[in-house]
């Protein structure tokens, strides 16, 4: 099967299976603060680290009823954010926190999550999440226009500092993934949970 994209329909799927396609994707759960002082949170499948020096991250929203989603509207006002790593335990606090909610209602309290504050960022973080990355906004790009009119948005963000449960480091040093378990984005309404891992060696030049 091969169609131009956006016409899955006409050939007998009934949903765009572009996210089924690139799976697993990691869950970007974006915490900020308005200029007004109110937290939000808010999970994005668009999302993921874009480099290693110097460290930067990058989400993207489409537009909803009023404009732009809230957790943009607060980058662009308070020019930080943190990214929030979910935990296979943190599932059902995520999925609330993916309802659309007035502005001036914070996600945290609606999830029953603690907004811990940050050590370079005026931006909460996740107090039960096991990692988690303290962000500057560098830049927000406008996406192309869809069929639509709309466009969204990608929001990149530097990295300023880096959170992590004691609990979960091993004695090597190294981050043990099987202890808190990070969910994944499929398509559709499927998720996944990363439970066992594996090595595998470059070969040799």
């Amino acid at each position: 099967m091969f169609f131009p994209s956006g016409t899955h329909k006409d050939h007998g799927l009934a949903f765009n299976p572009l996210k089924a396609i690139i799976s697993p994707r990691p869950i970007g759960w974006i915490s900020s603060i308005g200029a007004d002082g109110v937290h939000n949170l808010a999970p994005y499948s668009f999302f993921n680290a874009i480099s290693e020096s110097p460290p930067m991250v990058a989400f993207s929203g489409s537009p909803g009823a009023q404009g732009d989603k809230d957790s943009i509207k607060n980058i662009e006002e308070t020019g930080d954010f943190v990214v929030n790593i979910v935990s296979s335990h943190l599932m059902d606090a995520m999925n609330i926190t993916s309802a659309s909610l007035p502005r001036d209602v914070s996600e945290f309290d609606q999830a029953k999550l603690t907004a811990t504050p940050s050590r370079f960022v005026s931006s909460p973080h996740v107090g039960e999440s096991p990692c988690y990355l303290e962000c500057r906004l560098w830049q927000i790009l406008d996406l192309p226009q869809a069929a639509n009119g709309e466009h969204g948005r990608l929001v990149i963000g530097e990295v300023l500092g880096i959170g992590i449960d004691d609990a979960i480091i091993t004695p090597e040093g190294q981050l043990d993934v099987t202890k808190y378990q990070p969910a994944a984005r499929l398509g559709y309404k499927d998720y996944a949970i990363i439970d066992k891992v594996f090595e595998l060696d470059r070969p040799n030049p």
